[in-house]
């Protein structure tokens, strides 16, 4: 695999280039899923060009009010289901309509979906996409539930955090299940690049990612937690801070598969307790109440085994 990526990190040259998302949509206020769309589609280098799928969701109702778009690149809003599917079929007519020399521009394929779309509803088509080989990127903004619909819960949101349908109170202390790995789910339909991330004091690691994944041949996938600021409950300002604990405390973890080779990318020097990732946000005020004391140090141990694990992956 001839390694594009690996070149000096112009932090002033990236910025500058143009915006693939302009502005004026609706996301909120300290929303991580637009700093995700933003970051990756700004490691596309200049001049190429791109059709960019998303599934249903905050994202889409947000950027996508027809007959207008957000978008500077060609766009295609599927269903909440197949992301994966639609992406790989414009990325087979594609590839069958240069053939034919039918088309002489050379695209790239990126499509977003959340963790409601991608986690669960549209697992099935993003495996197979994965599965079959195609050349294209598929990015998850983890926000941790269905935000657009209400703050449901999804097999993305961590355990004990208090949504609609896990409502924390007197007779429950929030979701029972623990998160769900997706990304080491797809690292191991053997695709050969698979990057976590989230945002980091200048953005390189998220911008690097996005970089070697758009320019791997072959599928890649990204998982980005995107923090929401209404379904977690912390002020919009305090969005970096809360990326910052999250990395700090080892609850979100950065590391890369390439070619089936696991890389941790960042370890912190002073691992921080969980308490300090949990007490900002208002979906985890009832774990610091005395009758629940006990759930905390449950969350510790969990987080604790995935990095133990995730070290000797990488080891």
């Amino acid at each position: 695999m001839e390694q594009v990526w690996e070149k000096a990190y112009d932090f002033k040259k990236v910025l500058s280039k143009p915006e693939r998302l302009a502005g004026g949509h609706r996301m909120c206020a300290g929303c991580g899923g637009t700093v995700t769309v933003r970051t990756v589609l700004r490691a596309l280098e200049e001049g190429d060009r791109a059709v960019i799928g998303n599934a249903t969701g905050c994202l889409e109702v947000s950027s996508f009010m027809y007959p207008y778009t957000a978008y500077e690149d060609s766009y295609i809003h599927n269903a909440f289901e197949n992301a994966g599917a639609t992406l790989s079929g414009v990325e087979t007519a594609y590839n069958v309509l240069k053939k034919k020399g039918k088309i002489k521009e050379n695209f790239k394929f990126i499509t977003f979906g959340g963790d409601g779309g991608t986690y669960d509803i549209g697992f099935q088509s993003l495996s197979g996409a994965m599965e079959r080989g195609h050349d294209m990127v598929y990015v998850c903004y983890d926000n941790g539930a269905y935000m657009n619909t209400g703050t449901q819960r999804s097999s993305a949101t961590p355990q004990y955090a208090d949504t609609t349908t896990t409502p924390a109170g007197k007779v429950s202390a929030g979701k029972v299940q623990v998160r769900k790995d997706l990304a080491a789910i797809i690292a191991e339909h053997h695709v050969p690049y698979v990057g976590q991330s989230t945002f980091t004091a200048n953005f390189k690691d998220l911008y690097t990612k996005a970089q070697k994944a758009i320019y791997t041949p072959g599928p890649a996938f990204l998982n980005v937690m995107s923090p929401c600021p209404r379904g977690w409950g912390y002020e919009p300002s305090e969005m970096m801070n809360i990326c910052k604990l999250a990395i700090d405390t080892c609850y979100w973890t950065m590391f890369e598969v390439i070619d089936g080779k696991w890389v941790l990318n960042y370890e912190p020097k002073n691992k921080l307790p969980i308490e300090d990732f949990l007490r900002p946000q208002r979906r985890f005020k009832h774990l610091f109440k005395k009758e629940n004391e006990e759930l905390i140090p449950l969350f510790q141990a969990e987080v604790d085994k995935r990095w133990e694990e995730l070290r000797n992956r990488c080891e």
